[in-house]
């Protein structure tokens, strides 16, 4: 190893360690007990300083993906910090579509753990170092470094979902590590740390956190997220560049539709599968993420104008008619 090479290893060393060192007193080791013992652990993290903490619905409902909110009355939550202090909590809302969960730390005050501060990931790119915190197996505590290894994945839930638009990373996660923070090396929370494949090696998932930025507000309100659904499956593509600069676009990224269920909303309305979606009600749809965000409650029951790109030789601009469906409740 060279001596460019001594300083480069020890500035990634220094870069990670300092995003580290701001993110970790807001992570925790969470515990779910029900009557009669032990259910499961994983892990969480603050980002409100009010003691509201970040998780997955995975660990909230001990394994229980298609358990009713009503069925948790009986699950008690601990979450213990770097600083050994240690919280009892309660369920605020979850999201399974999402895999997301919110609890709060009883008898908060402000003497608690600093927050972790939510940054955004439209814009992450591949090779972006990215930095894993949780409790995996049961060693609380631990870090593991890599990179953004792609981008605009699918990943289904326990439940059956798909979640749009998620990270994957070579950072190693283990069962614990789940609900963990995922940050950049500027110590922003990039996204929530969900899943592994099992017999893979480092092939690790997180829950981009420009999703868990539309859930978490709906969580705090309405303990879950009302969706208007379309019906269709899809993943986020860059714009040719002709096409963009042929219609005036100010966009440069679409929504290709890979999937188009039978009798939905979508289907309805006529869309096809390998249509770009490029708008819905006057609002640019760039990515995944902010179709998600278009479809809220308003939109439940009111035709909405769906702006599409269609065909690939010639594409052209289609504009169809759609009375979204209110996507049925976990």
């Amino acid at each position: 190893m060279g001596a460019n090479d001594s300083f480069l290893l020890d500035a990634y060393s220094a870069t990670v360690s300092r995003a580290v060192e701001m993110v970790a007193p807001a992570v925790a080791a969470v515990s779910v007990t029900q009557q009669g013992g032990h259910s499961g652990s994983g892990s969480g993290f603050l980002y409100t300083p009010d003691g509201y903490l970040l998780t997955n619905s995975h660990v909230v409902r001990a394994g229980k993906a298609g358990a009713r909110t009503r069925a948790m009355e009986g699950l008690a939550f601990r979450s213990r910090f770097i600083d050994g202090r240690e919280y009892a909590a309660h369920f605020v809302g979850d999201d399974p579509d999402t895999d997301l969960a919110v609890l709060r730390l009883e008898g908060a005050s402000t003497d608690l753990p600093a927050h972790a501060v939510l940054g955004s990931s439209l814009s992450l790119k591949r090779g972006e170092i990215a930095v894993a915190l949780g409790n995996p197996l049961g060693f609380e505590h631990t870090v593991t470094a890599g990179i953004v290894s792609a981008l605009g994945r699918s990943m289904r839930t326990a439940g059956g979902r798909m979640i749009p638009d998620v990270i994957q990373t070579d950072a190693a996660l283990n069962p614990g590590n789940s609900g963990g923070p995922l940050i950049n090396s500027r110590a922003e929370v990039i996204g929530v740390n969900t899943a592994v494949i099992r017999g893979a090696q480092s092939i690790s998932f997180a829950v981009a956190i420009d999703i868990a930025n539309w859930v978490i507000p709906q969580l705090m309100r309405f303990g879950r997220v009302r969706r208007a659904h379309l019906g269709l499956g899809g993943s986020t593509i860059e714009l040719n560049r002709r096409v963009v600069l042929a219609y005036g676009l100010k966009q440069s990224h679409g929504v290709r539709v890979v999937q188009v269920e039978r009798g939905s909303a979508a289907d309805r309305a006529g869309v096809k599968e390998g249509d770009v979606l490029l708008g819905f009600n006057g609002a640019d749809i760039e990515s995944v993420d902010r179709l998600h965000q278009a479809l809220d409650v308003e939109a439940i029951g009111r035709d909405g104008a769906l702006k599409l790109l269609r065909g690939t030789t010639t594409p052209q601009i289609v504009y169809l008619t759609v009375r979204p469906d209110e996507r049925a409740g976990s």
